[in-house]
């Protein structure tokens, strides 16, 4: 009896201590405020089990979604540092404007057709988000699996829509004019991006035979990419990247150290994609193997990509390396809770030799991609969506719930059938539907600048000033502005 009451008093006392430290990280991280019903029984120190990890939970999502909203500050400085001078304030400055576009666009519309309740192709409820649970419970069957407040899922989903469309921008780089941002902004996050989510997540037919995307490889950033290529081909290439008998010029970015520091903001931002999607941080810690391969994934795309370049170049190409961190993160981001780590660093090593072999074809062939979003997003989604189909194993499969085992663990060609079935479905779709909105776009305000405001740079001619005003005003007084 004495034991008993023991164990009574210490695991009381235990308790009281998780909810004060909970309280306090809660406080220190400006996150009680937002942590609705769930947490705010925290109000009271007899708190159940029950409600301690529907808390936990909540904030473990919060703090996900706020890093992969973080993401969007490395797209920025990614694509600034690939792009020339002229265009940076530009380029970073619409990042910022885009996911403003997206969050209003995805509150409105999109979160009820990817999430909400519906038929196999789109959810038909779930409207202008009100964060309450009755509209969670009325709305959204599809996110009941877990306690965390509505709210907080449609700011973690939020931040996927966001990163989707900030890998189409790619596509519009160094031309692009300033209300195609609106228009194609909006329309992506409500008839495009939200439509193949629920096909994949929302429990659309694709989740009903089993396909296996934990993430996004396919919904995030193969729809982003396809989009890009769509806009690549429309807008054709910038002025002077190819010659008269259509051999490629090298046209740099301004600042490989910015291109740096955004990859490394990107490679961080994937904690909170990644196993972020677990929307639990309880149960035996299955965020931390996700989080394992994912980190293995990225770090054997880098690697290989550097030597790849290194052979092909005879010398190591940073960009290339750049592009082979990405490329591997995108590709595990369908595959990570599904394979072994193993099988992570052979998924990661072969995304970053595709993309850099791909990025060359593409330019080879005449697509002027500045940024290479085709190759690596959209490839290495294809890759990563198709892998596991190839390494998934029976145990994470079981696991996760999703899908059957890979071609290499016994499943034999059943699932990678799946997988290649979502990926065809998927391209096709936004191919079509992109191309249909950016022509129509074409024909009426056009989606190009002029070749004066071409020249001058997207900074001046869009925005009135230079994003480096004192170099550019140098250059031009040398007169180079033309090409900085």
């Amino acid at each position: 009896m004495t034991l008993r009451i023991s164990n009574n008093v210490i695991k009381t006392n235990i308790k009281k201590e998780v909810v004060t430290m909970l309280k306090k990280l809660l406080l220190s991280t400006g996150l009680m405020s937002v942590l609705v019903p769930a947490t705010l029984a925290f109000a009271a120190d007899d708190a159940t089990p029950t409600q301690l990890q529907s808390a936990i939970d909540a904030v473990w999502v919060m703090l996900a979604a706020i890093l992969v909203i973080f993401m969007q500050a490395g797209f920025a400085l990614l694509e600034a540092g690939s792009t020339r001078m002229k265009n940076a304030g530009h380029v970073a400055g619409k990042t910022v404007l885009t996911f403003g576009i997206c969050a209003i666009a995805f509150w409105a519309i999109g979160f009820g057709f990817a999430f909400g309740d519906g038929n196999g192709f789109f959810g038909t409820t779930g409207f202008f988000v009100d964060g309450s649970e009755e509209q969670a419970a009325s709305a959204f069957s599809s996110l009941s699996f877990s306690d965390v407040p509505i709210a907080i899922k449609f700011l973690f989903q939020l931040a996927f829509a966001g990163v989707s469309l900030a890998i189409a921008w790619g596509g519009f780089a160094e031309r692009g004019k300033l209300p195609v941002y609106f228009i194609f902004g909006i329309l992506f996050t409500v008839l495009i991006y939200p439509i193949v989510a629920h096909w994949v997540w929302g429990g659309g037919w694709l989740s009903k035979i089993g396909m296996q995307d934990f993430a996004g490889s396919t919904v995030v950033h193969l729809q982003g990419a396809t989009a890009a290529l769509v806009a690549t081909l429309l807008l054709k290439p910038r002025i002077g990247k190819f010659n008269k008998d259509k051999t490629p010029n090298l046209i740099p970015g301004h600042n490989q150290v910015l291109s740096v520091l955004g990859v490394i903001i990107l490679w961080i931002g994937w904690f909170g994609f990644n196993p972020g999607s677990t929307l639990s941080a309880m149960g035996d810690g299955f965020f931390g193997y996700i989080a394992l391969t994912t980190n293995l994934a990225a770090a054997a795309g880098a690697v290989a990509a550097l030597v790849v370049s290194w052979m092909y170049f005879g010398k190591s190409d940073i960009p290339s390396m750049l592009n082979g961190v990405l490329a591997a993160l995108v590709a595990i981001t369908a595959a990570c809770a599904f394979v072994t780590p193993r099988d992570a660093i052979i998924i990661g090593a072969v995304s970053g030799i595709l993309t850099f072999f791909t990025s060359q074809w593409f330019e080879k062939a005449g697509l002027d991609d500045p940024i290479f979003a085709f190759s690596v997003h959209g490839i290495a989604g294809i890759w990563g969506t198709l892998s596991t189909g190839i390494f998934a194993t029976p145990e994470l499969a079981s696991k996760v719930g999703v899908g059957k085992p890979g071609l290499l663990y016994g499943g034999g060609l059943e699932q990678l059938g799946v997988q290649a079935l979502g990926v065809v479905g998927a391209f096709l779709f936004v191919l079509v539907l992109s191309f249909i909105i950016l022509y129509v776009i074409k024909l009426t305000i056009g989606l190009r600048v002029t070749e004066e405001e071409e020249i001058i740079g997207l900074d001046l001619s869009e925005h009135g000033t230079y994003g480096y005003p004192e170099q550019m005003k140098k250059a031009a007084q040398g007169g180079a502005a033309q090409v900085i």
